[in-house]
């Protein structure tokens, strides 16, 4: 089976176009949303709608929980609240209905789903080696998949010797060599140096990091044609 995984779309409807169009061409059995839909972007009733239509599994992540009053704004800070306040006030009621429809965690076969951590599926961020053990260890599932941190990683452990780090777009992993903790990256709002949209491609044998570049100066057009804080459109050109 051939699955396309994305995360942290964050309301960025031309990065999950882009990315989209390259999934079709390959043509996946099926799609995976690890949370974030919406947060920080311009488009959040439009990305709910369409991961709502194509995922077949679709997780929550914290900005999601912000907007729908399951976590207090009080938890963010910065452009980052001021984007959560600004989506609530816009969300339409069958997009806000879908979104506290879903839990940030999920399975499949063969394969444990959070949108931040096994060990804490709506905050922690999994960026050191440590972290990436401790998922490990609390899953048993050959392969753990993790959002939140907009850094696409490979991290594989064969119960010995824990390798692997950051996944630039190319990087490949063989499934079976070892269990393997994998984050996609982020669809709307990278932060790994590649301003383009991340996503990951699984098939059976091995597990594929690819870019989608896309005309990101039009989402900077709609985030300050609403008001956004400028930091959130700046920064979707270097990818930080």
């Amino acid at each position: 089976m051939r699955v396309a995984v994305v995360s942290d779309i964050h309301a960025n409807l031309h990065a999950l176009e882009a990315v989209l169009a390259e999934i079709d061409r390959e043509g996946v059995d099926e799609l995976w949303c690890l949370g974030d839909v919406v947060g920080y972007g311009p488009r959040p009733n439009e990305c709910c709608d369409l991961v709502r239509e194509r995922a077949s599994l679709s997780l929550c992540g914290n900005h999601d929980l912000a907007v729908l009053g399951s976590l207090g704004v009080a938890e963010f800070t910065g452009d980052a609240a001021d984007a959560a306040r600004w989506t609530a006030t816009v969300l339409g009621e069958e997009q806000r209905t879908w979104l506290a429809s879903l839990q940030p965690f999920g399975r499949r076969e063969g394969a444990q789903l959070f949108h931040a951590s096994a060990r804490d599926p709506v905050w922690e961020y999994v960026l050191s080696e440590q972290a990436a053990l401790a998922s490990l260890l609390a899953t048993e599932d050959p392969l753990v998949l993790v959002g939140h941190s907009h850094v696409a990683l490979a991290i594989g452990w064969d119960e010995r010797l824990l390798e692997g780090g950051l996944a630039p777009a190319g990087t490949a992993v063989e499934r079976a060599a070892r269990r393997w903790l994998l984050n996609p990256g982020s669809v709307g709002q990278p932060r790994d140096g590649d301003p383009r949209a991340a996503w990951l491609l699984l098939d059976d044998e091995r597990a594929t990091f690819r870019r989608a570049a896309y005309e990101l100066q039009r989402t900077q057009a709609e985030i300050r044609e609403r008001g956004l804080p400028e930091g959130l459109a700046t920064r979707l050109a270097v990818g930080i």
